[in-house]
This record gives structure tokens, sequence and C-alpha cells, in this order.
């Protein structure tokens, strides 16, 4: 199972609305845009909790993507609801309500196959919770996990405990000016390697992405989107085709495959945005996703 990856982190429901419309209850959570995107590449292990709410047309939405869903919960109560409102220019999501529910009470456990996955990626949620699964895994090859300035603020001794035992980091430019109190984003990432982990991917939105990985330092551009309906989830999108592509390769530590990755998160979190929720990447062929990485390649002469 050195190929299949575990993601631990959040099934929501999210209501958004945005210039070009609304919805109200679809799909969303950090754990399904990494998993409906990793799939793509790898074999997927979701672990997460819902209540009864949760419709079981999602649950088979999910499962056709080639997802496991043995470790997904379902409690008495409520699913996690989040709603939130982009202004025009799509730079901030307006938070107007977070109703956690089942999610508040959330302890991940894992079973057997969980524990041999060969890849781990520990979504946005508690750094505690993220230890109390890593504590569970036996010896994955590659793990990676995100995290948010809400716990950089509450969580930090509990966060740096868990980055000596992390090898890839996720955060924005916020995150990690947060975490190192260097505002040059360079110097802050090769701090935060100190740290423990051996890459750090700087999420930039619109403005793109950056990998610092060993003495390597990579900037790519976003892939550019003619009309973005929603960037709910593109975070968790971009990591997914990262994590997915690098779990199906050989050696993950190759920079020339991390590189590929990279571009591969991009182009993943272009589909994103082109629809409301999962719309857009829940049903996209893989035809359509090399279409899109060859003409990005081309264009930042990847080869």
């Amino acid at each position: 199972m050195k190929n299949t990856i575990l993601v631990v982190g959040s099934v929501a429901l999210d209501s958004v609305e945005t210039i070009h419309g609304r919805t109200k209850r679809a799909l969303g959570g950090s754990a399904v845009h990494f998993s409906l995107s990793a799939s793509q590449f790898s074999p997927v292990k979701m672990v997460g909790v819902v209540g009864e709410d949760f419709p079981e047309k999602y649950r088979g939405y999910l499962k056709r993507r080639n997802i496991c869903l043995e470790g997904l919960e379902v409690n008495p109560g409520k699913t996690f609801h989040w709603v939130g409102r982009y202004d025009r220019d799509f730079k901030n999501a307006e938070t107007i309500a977070t109703e956690l529910n089942v999610f508040r009470h959330f302890k991940p456990k894992l079973n057997g196959d969980h524990a041999r996955c060969g890849v781990l990626f520990l979504a946005n949620i508690d750094p505690d919770l993220q230890r109390q699964v890593l504590d569970q895994m036996g010896r994955p090859r590659l793990v990676a996990c995100d995290t948010m300035n809400y716990w950089i603020s509450l969580k930090k001794p509990s966060l740096l405990k868990l980055l000596k035992k992390v090898d890839i980091l996720f955060v924005n430019e916020e995150e990690a000016r947060q975490l190192t109190g260097e505002y040059n984003l360079i110097k802050s990432a090769r701090q935060i390697m100190k740290m423990g982990p051996r890459g750090i991917i700087v999420k930039r939105g619109d403005a793109g992405a950056m990998l610092f990985f060993k003495d390597n330092v990579l900037s790519i551009p976003a892939h550019p989107v003619e009309k973005v309906v929603d960037p709910t989830g593109a975070g968790d999108t971009f990591a997914g085709g990262f994590m997915g592509y690098l779990a199906a390769a050989p050696d993950w530590k190759n920079f020339d495959v991390i590189r590929r990755a990279m571009s591969y998160g991009t182009v993943m979190s272009s589909f994103n945005v082109e629809d409301f929720s999962t719309k857009s990447v829940g049903t996209i062929t893989k035809s359509k996703i090399c279409s899109r990485f060859d003409k990005y390649v081309d264009a930042l002469h990847i080869r």
C-alpha cells in the first residue's frame, strides 16, 4: 500500500455565495477537496466524520472516484456546515457562519489498512489530532500536513512537535510569516525547514505557489482561468494534485518529480475554481487533466 494516500480532515456541507450565484449545503471540506483531486493519480482512503444529515448521494459520489470511505464515521447530530461569501475579486472569504456540529468532537481512529498506507496527508485540523493520527500510523514513506493561522496562534507548541515528524508543510504567505516572525518568504521558509519539514509549499492564491525543498526554490504562476466561479477548496485541491502525483512516483524526493507535482497541483486547482463546490474536479477526465497540464508546462518550459 505504499502508493495509497490516507487523508484525515473535515467533511462538510458548504453554503457559498459569489457574484456568479450561490450553493446551499453542497459537498465540501478539506478532506473531500483533497481526495477528489488526489484520487486522479493514486488510491485514497479518507478518515472524517459526518452527521446523520449527510446525503447518501454524496457518499456514492465519492466512492465512484476511487475514494475509500471505511474511515468516514457517522455520528448522531449534524454535519459540519460552513457558510461564506466572496467579494467580486475573490481575494478573501467572508465567513458568515461556522457550525462545527459533529466535527467539534472528531477523534480520528485508524484501522489496520489505514495504518499501513504509505502516504499520509494531515489536512487542516487541530495539531493535537494530527499528532494523534501520526502516532497511529506504521511507517509512511511520506507525511505532509496543512495548518492555519488559528492553530499557529492557539497551539504553536503542539504544531512545532508535529513539524519535527513531517516531510512537507503547506502554508500560505500569512501563515509562514506568523509561524516564524520573518516577512521575507525565502528566509521564513528556511526557518520552517529547520523546524523539521524537508519541503515547504507556500500557497499564494492567484499569484501561484512557491516550493522550498533542500537548497531549491521554485516559484510557479497560477494557471490562467477565464471565469472564477468559486475558489472554496482550491488550496486543498492543489495539495491533492501535488500529493497524488508524488504518491504515484517511485522516488518522491527527486526534485524534478516534485516540480512536476507542483504543476499538477496548479492544474487541479484551476479546475476547482471553475464551478461551485466539487462539480468541476469531481467530473473531469484524466485526458482533460493531461491536456491542460501539457499546455501549462509547455508555457513554463518544464520538461
